[in-house]
Order: C-alpha cells, then sequence, then structure tokens
C-alpha cells in the first residue's frame, strides 16, 4: 500500500471535494482518500504508480502538486457511517426547504436577491444530494447526476442574470425590505443550525470539515441579503438588491462550472 500527499490550492470547499472523489472513482488502485480542506491537502491510500492519480487531479485545472509518496500500512477506511448519513439527509433537506420557501417569498417580495439565495441554497442542496443519491452508484451513474445538476444550475444563473439586467433597465417596484430581512434572518438561522450538525462530525470526518467550510459561505451571502435589505429602506432603491442578486448568481455559476467539471 502507497501513501501519497498531493497539495491543492484551489481546494476551498466541499464541492472540490466531490469533484475530487468522482474524477478519480475509475481508479480501482486507490482505496481510500483523506481530505485536509483547510491545508488545501489529500492523502491516498492506493496500489501502484502515483502518475495516473496525479494526472486526473491534474485535469481538475486545481494547482496539484505531488508532494510525497511513501508505503503506508495503514487500514483501509470504512464506507460512511449512518450518523453521517442522517446527518447529511438533515442537511440536505434544511437546504431544500429553504430553496422553496425563500423563491416563493423572493417573488411575492419582488426581491432578486431572495431568489438568487434561494437558488445558492439549491446549488447546496444539490452537492449533499450528490454526495447521498451517489452512494454505490456506478461512475457513469455518477457523471450523469453531476451533469443535470450542472446544467441545471447554469440555467437557473442565466435566467437570474437575465432578470438582474432586465429590473437594471427597467422601472421595477422597491422590493419589500421586511419580508426580505426576515426571510434571510430565518434562512441565516437554517444555516446555522447547518453548520453546527455538520461540526459535530468535523473532528472524525475530513468530509465533515469541507461541508462546514463551503456551508459557511451561505451565511456570509444571507448576511449580505439582510444588508441588502436595510439599504433598500435607507436608499429607497433597488439597486442594493439587484447588486446582491447578481453576486449569488455569480457564486451559482462558479459552482455549476465545477460541477460540469465531474462529468467529463
Amino acid at each position: 500500500m502507497n501513501k501519497s500527499k498531493f497539495h491543492i490550492s484551489k481546494m476551498d470547499c466541499s464541492s472540490e471535494e466531490q469533484l475530487i472523489k468522482m474524477k478519480l472513482e475509475h481508479l480501482d488502485d486507490i482505496k481510500s482518500l483523506e481530505f485536509d480542506i483547510p491545508n488545501r491537502e489529500l492523502i491516498a491510500y492506493h496500489n501502484g504508480q502515483v502518475e495516473p492519480i496525479l494526472t486526473s487531479l491534474e485535469s481538475l485545472n486545481l494547482n496539484t502538486k505531488l508532494v510525497s509518496t511513501e508505503q503506508s500500512e495503514m487500514i483501509l477506511e470504512t464506507e460512511a457511517h449512518g450518523k453521517e448519513r442522517k446527518m447529511l439527509l438533515t442537511v440536505l433537506i434544511i437546504n431544500v426547504s429553504f430553496f422553496a420557501i425563500e423563491i416563493i417569498t423572493g417573488f411575492i417580495a419582488n426581491s432578486i436577491g431572495l431568489v438568487a439565495d434561494s437558488l445558492d441554497m439549491l446549488a447546496d442542496g444539490i452537492v449533499y444530494g450528490l454526495a447521498l443519491f451517489a452512494v454505490g452508484g456506478t461512475v457513469i451513474r455518477k457523471k450523469n447526476i453531476a451533469k443535470f445538476a450542472g446544467y441545471f444550475q447554469i440555467i437557473l444563473a442565466i435566467i437570474g442574470f437575465t432578470e438582474v439586467v432586465r429590473r437594471f433597465i427597467g422601472i421595477e417596484k422597491i422590493p419589500d425590505f421586511q419580508t426580505m430581512i426576515i426571510v434571510s434572518i430565518f434562512a441565516l438561522i437554517a444555516n446555522i443550525i447547518c453548520l453546527y450538525l455538520l461540526q459535530k462530525g468535523k473532528s472524525k470526518e475530513a468530509h465533515m470539515q469541507a461541508s462546514m467550510i463551503f456551508t459557511s459561505n451561505d451565511v456570509i451571502i444571507n448576511t449580505g441579503v439582510i444588508t441588502a435589505g436595510l439599504l433598500v429602506n435607507w436608499f429607497n432603491s433597488s439597486y442594493p438588491d439587484l447588486i446582491i442578486g447578481a453576486i449569488v448568481f455569480i457564486i451559482v455559476a462558479r459552482g455549476a462550472y465545477r460541477i460540469l467539471q465531474l462529468a467529463k
């Protein structure tokens, strides 16, 4: 058994972790993967040569470098425990539920910021859904799921950007700032709960640590929508809502691009 350590400078959240896992799925020599997201490191336990692994990682354009390769007698990791699966399912349900809540209230309140935030929650749900639904499936099945998710998010991002441009050009009703703030506060609370659930597993599972970092981005976005609501009221303008909406759509499109890389 060989132990190879890689430094991947652009690996900063769980979307890259899933990207790497699915990219390396076809390599039968790999027996176990350990992710250290904060330090941008990946350890692979494998038989045979390290070159096929390095080549696959380099194709992802995440700036991968091989740090070391040595022999190891480490016992292989077992599959994810039922507790972890249950936790991931809970986080998935929270994200999908708030996607529905935010997109409905976003249209009612005429807030593109809430609609964009709802799509970000959906993007998170897709990441966790991939982690759960693809378990035990074939490589082709996983790649098809990733392809569908990526194209779906790109379509949503394009529609969102089009709506932002239309609202910038036209004369639109000022968003209901109270609805923006109230719904975003609840979404913020939901994401904090997700962080708490994910944090419970981070001490033992690198995947939980990565997921925690990924979900922490949602807290920043929620705070941005709340701030946009305050600015809408302060300036009596819809521009703050449109600006935060455009920023979130960029985040959604970036996530879609990464997911589409899985289908290559």
